[in-house]
């Protein structure tokens, strides 16, 4: 995975409560196994009509957040089925950070393991995000900020090992594989004693 530090970026709001994993990625999307090639199925009835044409209406296709990295939504994202591919979307889409006032458990430890940044933050301050139109903002997660350009200021808690794991850009993958050298040595002690 990659390392997330800083991320700067135009807010996406999302102004909705409630939305599940089955309206972040539909059930009818979920026949590839790997974990690349969702972000243009993302939201995907929301974002278009039943002939595929987009509609204009939707905020992922206003071109002013076309590039955007941060998602903003309201209560209870990511809530329904436990299906990763949600946080596959939209990582694969682009956006490195989610932020509403809670999220589903499975979700929210999903994105965390899959490079995504879920910040809570009170309801009153995802309003105010909400509220201001074309707002850009850095996601500084070493000192666990978000800092907005017009000079907002949001402050928020995560786990330590969590924010680790996200800082170094690893998964439980990649902590094996900085002790590969002493689980060699342990392999190697096992194979010595079961020789001789």
């Amino acid at each position: 995975m990659e390392p997330l530090q800083l991320v700067t970026s135009i807010v996406t709001p999302l102004a909705k409560k409630n939305v599940d994993t089955d309206q972040i990625i539909s059930k009818e999307f979920l026949k590839r196994i790997e974990r690349t090639g969702f972000g243009k199925y993302l939201f995907y009835h929301w974002r278009f009509d039943e002939s595929g044409n987009e509609k204009p209406d939707f905020v992922l296709n206003n071109p002013v957040y076309q590039e955007s990295k941060v998602l903003v939504a309201h209560d209870n994202f990511g809530c329904g089925s436990s299906r990763e591919h949600a946080p596959w979307a939209i990582a694969d889409y682009g956006f490195r950070v989610v932020i509403a006032p809670s999220f589903a458990d499975i979700f929210y430890n999903n994105c965390m393991k899959n490079g995504i940044l879920p910040i809570r933050l009170p309801v009153h301050e995802v309003e105010e995000l909400l509220a201001k139109p074309q707002l850009h903002v850095t996601v500084d997660l070493p000192n666990q900020q978000v800092l907005g350009k017009d000079g907002s200021l949001y402050s928020f808690e995560i786990d330590p090992y969590q924010k680790k794991m996200l800082l170094n850009g690893w998964d439980e993958i990649s902590l094996t594989f900085l002790y590969e050298e002493k689980i060699a040595a342990y392999e190697n002690a096992q194979n010595s004693k079961t020789a001789s």
